[in-house]
């Protein structure tokens, strides 16, 4: 502390400042933020680290006036600007007074905290269709942040590996020496192979001034939509990062809290949002970048300065999973098959996230390819005209061609399409080039198939009963994959679509 500021902080904390209501007061290691009413009023902490330095009234000024410029990009409607605390002659303290300033505080919209999604993760409430709301939130948030050219963005990576590397070694209690030795050789070791695949997504607008803060603590729903906020406003370098770095605090948090299915949503749907072939490739880093996030949290859980058998649990789980994402198994190339209403979208997004390596494989649709390529949203209903014969000939090879860049960059892949040509079929599974393959074809009766095209809405398939009937003519030939009775429940299918690729 380079000042006294208990004055300021016993005056925000007295519930007559505000009225007279209730003052809910939280302090972090750089900030206290002080909840009354419909407001909440945060002062920076007079610290200052080696990653900030808030020591001097001016600095806090200049820390709250980069929140409210970075932050109104997030959630402007939280972020409603920078108040001074002055004090008159007679030694008064007021919120926006008359008085000389003596301290600085952002002035921000008091939302429900019990809505903050760390929250809603502990309770269970991260469905499917919440995390995907979340990939398009961050993906939206991908596209309006400033683009930043020649940041050095890979160099900024070997430096964080250092630093991680130092600071894991400091707590031997906790990480041991050779282990921490071994993830850093193999962080190295990762970057150096990727370093060329970064310096090009820079070169090409992929690193942007981003949040850099991107956990679901810093994520909160308001009027049912996930509102990112609370970005790193203190030091721009640890937001001036690849995209995908900033996407990968978030997957990594839901991993480590078992929500692989959650963080499977995010990614897929954040890649179909972003529409940069590029990301696929990107793919590739995922590992090193998620393995960081990781271990950042385990070195900065051992830092805390009241530690318990909790939070040391904790810092070691971090660590665990840092060596574990850093190490992903061999990736496979899982095909599902099947006629008009047999449920290949519902069973492929189902199997994915069980789809090794973290956090699950990418989902590629027939129905979606077909959409892009006619440039309209996945749920706009195409003509006729675009399901002819040479369309769908296209269809199939572009397919075929991004999972075949998935699995160059080392992820998996499951497509789902009808394949009723064994043409069709036998190309899917030369894409694996050498990953592992496994065909699935979903059957289910006429009457199941076309009652299920009926009931569809909001779904990018825009197969009916007319199409659904017209199959029913499809010479197949001869299938030698695995063939799955689909006509019961999602879950049925599932069971059996696990158990026909090995899970």
């Amino acid at each position: 502390m380079s000042d006294n500021q208990q004055p300021v902080i016993d005056f925000l904390t007295d519930p007559a400042t505000h009225g007279g209501g209730t003052v809910k007061r939280i302090d972090t290691h750089a900030a206290s933020v002080f909840l009354s009413g419909q407001r909440a009023l945060k002062i920076k902490r007079a610290v200052r680290f080696p990653f900030l330095d808030f020591s001097t009234l001016d600095k806090r000024k200049a820390a709250c006036d980069a929140e409210i410029e970075v932050n109104r990009l997030y959630a402007p409607a939280i972020y409603r600007g920078v108040v001074a605390i002055t004090r008159t002659a007679d030694g008064k303290l007021a919120i926006a007074g008359k008085g000389d300033p003596v301290e600085w505080a952002v002035e921000m919209a008091r939302f429900d905290e019990t809505q903050t999604l760390d929250h809603l993760a502990d309770n269970g409430h991260i469905d499917a269709a919440l995390a995907d709301q979340l990939g398009r939130a961050v993906a939206t948030a991908h596209a309006v942040v400033p683009v930043v050219k020649n940041a050095g963005f890979a160099d900024t990576l070997a430096e964080i590996i250092e630093q991680n590397h130092g600071e894991l070694r400091a707590v031997p209690d906790l990480f041991a020496a050779e282990n921490v030795d071994a993830l850093t050789a193999a962080s190295r070791s990762a970057l150096a192979r990727l370093r060329p695949l970064l310096t090009a997504r820079e070169r090409d607008g992929c690193v942007r001034r981003c949040h850099g803060d991107l956990h679901l603590g810093n994520i909160v729903l308001i009027d049912k939509a996930p509102v990112l906020f609370d970005a790193i406003e203190f030091n721009p370098t640890l937001a001036t990062i690849d995209v995908f770095y900033d996407l990968a605090f978030l997957l990594m948090d839901l991993i480590e809290r078992d929500l692989v299915d959650a963080a499977n949503s995010v990614l897929n749907r954040y890649l179909a949002e972003s529409k940069r072939d590029s990301d696929l490739d990107a793919l590739g880093a995922l590992p090193l970048l998620m393995s960081l996030r990781a271990a950042i949290r385990a070195k900065a859980t051992a830092a805390r300065p009241q530690r318990d058998a909790t939070m040391d649990k904790s810092a070691r789980d971090y660590f665990a999973l840092a060596q574990r994402l850093l190490a992903p198994p061999q990736p496979r190339l899982i095909a599902v098959g099947g006629l008009s209403g047999t449920g290949k979208s519902v069973l492929a997004r189902a199997l994915a996230s069980a789809i090794m390596p973290l956090p699950g494989a990418i989902h590629l649709r027939s129905d979606v390819m077909r959409k892009a390529m006619f440039g309209v949203a996945e749920t706009e209903r195409l003509p006729a005209s675009a399901y002819a014969p040479e369309v769908t000939a296209k269809v199939y090879p572009a397919l075929a061609a991004q999972a075949r860049r998935v699995l160059a960059a080392g992820h998996s892949a499951i497509v789902d399409a009808v394949f009723a040509r064994p043409a069709e079929r036998d190309a899917i599974a030369q894409a694996a080039s050498g990953a592992r393959f496994l065909g699935l074809f979903l059957t289910a009766d006429l009457d199941v198939r076309v009652t299920r095209v009926g009931a569809r809405s909001g779904d990018a398939s825009d197969a009916d009963a007319a199409i659904a009937l017209a199959q029913e003519r499809y010479d197949l030939g001869t299938l030698d994959w695995q063939e799955i009775d689909a006509s019961g429940t999602p879950d049925e299918a599932l069971r059996r679509g696990k158990t026909g690729i090995g899970l």
